[in-house]
């Protein structure tokens, strides 16, 4: 009987992000280019003696103030261990230890991709035998980037998120990873992009870049960076645009807000020979009054 799970829940961007209509019940249906990264957070599950969920920190986390972080059912971690749990009749007890590096609010699916990974190690550990296919139909009900973040690596999104088109890995790349301390309402962004005229929004070229990573064309990727909330998003935290104002003078001119916002990246191919320097630039930018966590991840 298994005993101990560990999970890793990696991060994504958004290389391309549409919005192409809505639903009568309010939900955006969308189109997406989904990238995961190297920056990851770590779950660890054990079964308990005692009935219940129960949720802890771990001190090698390396964000501030998660000692705010709710560790009851507010927390996706423990909905989707309970709708596991729930959803197969395990009455047993399980103890989860986070391990916290994606920053919150970010644009990141951070909170999706713990969400992820506790459905996964949830059903491991109890050998549930479950199929991708039931996690990702338990995962959507949760957060409708919950069923990307369980498949990984490049992929098309449409739908509310839910529907998921496997791309060839991109390869060949790095990431400038710039998350400023302020965060953003992804309600009231929708809400903004939502006020807009038509007229003022310009549609990235999903199709296009989808099929550039078809055939291994990076160029035609960082042609096609494109996010249409980053327009909305400009406008009540400006600041972004002095964040990819800083990341272009690294020498990475590919550059664009992820999600909703605030966080933004640079694509740096291997063989630019560009080495950005996570602690300078977070200097430049303290110096700017912004002040940011910074990464270089893969």
């Amino acid at each position: 009987m298994t005993e101990l799970i560990e999970k890793r829940a990696y991060a994504k961007i958004n290389l391309g992000l549409d919005i192409i209509g809505q639903r009568a019940d309010g939900y955006h249906l969308v189109r997406m280019i989904m990238q995961q990264i190297g920056l990851q957070d770590r779950l660890t599950f054990q079964r308990s003696d005692a009935p219940g969920i129960r949720l802890r920190v771990s001190e090698k986390s390396t964000l501030p103030d998660l000692e705010q972080m709710p560790t009851d059912d507010r927390n996706l971690i423990v909905r989707a261990a309970q709708a596991v749990m729930d959803h197969y009749g395990i009455r047993s007890g399980v103890e989860l230890l986070l391990e916290k590096h994606i920053p919150m609010a970010a644009g990141m699916a951070g909170g999706s991709t713990d969400c992820a990974a506790a459905l996964q190690g949830t059903a491991e550990l109890f050998e549930t035998g479950s199929t991708p296919e039931e996690l990702a139909e338990l995962g959507v009900r949760l957060g409708a980037d919950v069923p990307y973040c369980l498949m990984g690596g490049t992929a098309l999104s449409e739908g509310i998120g839910e529907k998921l088109t496997p791309l060839p890995p991109l390869q060949g790349f790095r990431y400038l990873i710039i998350k400023p301390e302020f965060g953003v309402s992804t309600k009231e962004v929708y809400q903004a992009y939502d006020a807009l005229p038509a007229k003022e929004v310009t549609h990235p070229d999903i199709d296009g870049m989808a099929e550039a990573i078809r055939r291994g064309e990076p160029a035609g990727v960082m042609q096609r960076l494109g996010n249409v909330l980053e327009l909305v998003t400009v406008k009540l935290h400006p600041e972004i645009l002095r964040i990819e104002e800083r990341v272009r003078e690294e020498g990475i001119s590919a550059t664009i807000m992820t999600g909703s916002g605030p966080t933004v990246f640079g694509m740096i191919p291997v063989d630019s020979g560009i080495e950005p320097d996570p602690e300078e630039l977070r200097r430049k930018l303290k110096e700017d009054g912004i002040s940011s966590q910074v990464f270089v991840t893969v």
